[in-house]
């Protein structure tokens, strides 16, 4: 395989890929992760880490945390997943995608190896990830969980920091039927004496998480206890969120507008709280511009993104229930005449999760995106006529855009949503 495209289209159809073949890729094991790494001679404990896991939030965190790192001098990579427009978004080291070439050489130097372990796309491109931060000496990389935690593929860390942003229901054929069930798996990231902090405080969730914590003799953290985020004013490309911790309070510029950054914000300020306990030095002033940046340093799309004013176009890439709930707070927040919403999902998709919150007043154009673990477009739409949600089967999600601009009149609103791969490929097409 000589170039790039030949190396990603072996790696998309050779591997099991979550995304594209749903639970039957999610190896519930470390097993061959551990047995990769340790063909590259443990690249993962060449560097320093930060391990960020949850429902909703964890991206939005991680590009925070990254941002925020880079701009206090640190090489700082970051990986994240699933990848919306190219795969090198996945791999990051101060806002720059994996080099093409380092990709084309890791598969066709390792060819062999990846044959005989039989790993999964995931836990391939975990370790090509490690891989390249041990090569390129970052002094501290933001790792991403891909779904779960206690047997996701990057739980091979030994972090400095622990970051759990929300439990919600979501992937239940994989992690549990009950909160009580995810929240276990969620907490799997937990480790011997290194702290934790959660975002998000919750009743049920959180004797769990103190449960593990005490287990493993790791401080553990409710960010929400003791810093208060409060929105003062948004726009279309910032919002000033005022934080207070104890006595003392800070107003920042936040270029990321969703009204669900505000729960994700406390959970990254309380990480950098403890990052300075273990000597990360990061001034105020470097910490304001990163969260005023995160977009500009880490290449951060897809969430409550502003795609097009002329015709109007957000996209949110929130899925489940908790995302969908935050997406129609953001709706609210907006004034339009006419709501059309492109939407699709996948086959395992919990649609008794999501389907109801969504708004009955707004026009659909369900679609199907181009993966066999998508849900056709019929389908959806015969589901969504349950909850009193209708509109046009459009097909794919081109030509369901399409439809939504042929519909759309000045002062409407287009909104792309209900899975990462709807907002994948509207991204795709407009670049």
């Amino acid at each position: 395989m000589h170039t790039y495209t030949e190396v990603i289209d072996y790696l998309y159809s050779r591997l099991p890929m979550f995304t594209r073949d749903g639970a039957s890729a999610f190896k519930k094991d470390l097993d061959n992760t551990l047995a990769l790494c340790e063909a590259f001679d443990h690249p993962q404990n060449k560097f320093k880490t930060i391990h960020v896991a949850g429902t909703n939030g964890k991206g939005s965190s991680s590009h925070m945390l990254a941002a925020i790192l880079a701009s206090a001098g640190y090489k700082t990579g970051l990986y994240t997943s699933p990848h919306l427009v190219d795969f090198r978004e996945r791999i990051r080291i101060n806002g720059e995608q994996i080099a093409e070439q380092f990709v084309v050489d890791f598969v066709n130097n390792h060819k062999q190896l990846i044959d005989d372990v039989q790993p999964s796309f995931f836990e391939t491109t975990v370790v090509m990830a490690f891989d390249y931060f041990a090569k390129e000496q970052v002094d501290i990389a933001i790792i991403e969980v891909g779904l779960g935690g206690r047997l996701d593929s990057t739980n091979v860390i030994s972090p400095e920091v622990c970051l759990i942003t929300n439990i919600g229901m979501d992937h239940m054929n994989l992690l549990g039927d009950t909160l009580e069930e995810i929240t276990a798996e969620k907490a799997g990231i937990i480790k011997p004496n290194t702290p934790v902090v959660i975002s998000e405080t919750n009743t049920i969730t959180a004797p769990i998480f103190e449960a593990k914590a005490e287990k493993e003799r790791a401080s553990i953290t409710f960010a929400d206890q003791k810093i208060n985020a409060i929105r003062l004013e948004k726009d279309a490309l910032t919002q000033r969120i005022q934080i207070t911790e104890e006595s003392e309070s800070n107003v920042y510029n936040l270029d990321l507008t969703g009204s669900y950054q505000v729960k994700n914000i406390v959970g990254v300020l309380g990480t950098i709280v403890e990052m300075r306990k273990k000597g990360f030095n990061i001034s105020e002033e470097q910490l304001a511009y990163a969260l005023g940046h995160v977009q500009e340093l880490t290449g951060f799309q897809g969430r409550w993104q502003t795609l097009s004013t002329d015709p109007f176009i957000i996209c949110d890439t929130g899925h489940n229930e908790d995302g969908i709930k935050e997406v129609i707070k953001n709706l609210n927040e907006i004034s339009y005449t006419n709501l059309h919403i492109v939407i699709g999902a996948m086959k395992d998709k919990d649609l008794d999760h999501m389907l109801p919150y969504l708004p009955k007043e707004a026009i659909y154009y369900f679609s199907n995106p181009d993966m066999p673990r998508a849900m056709h477009a019929a389908e959806l739409a015969e589901k969504a006529l349950t909850y009193g949600l209708k509109g046009k089967v459009s097909g794919s999600v081109i030509q369901a855009l399409e439809d939504a601009n042929e519909a759309y009149k000045e002062g409407d609103l287009i909104f792309v949503g209900g899975s990462n791969f709807v907002v994948a490929e509207v991204l795709q097409s407009m670049k």
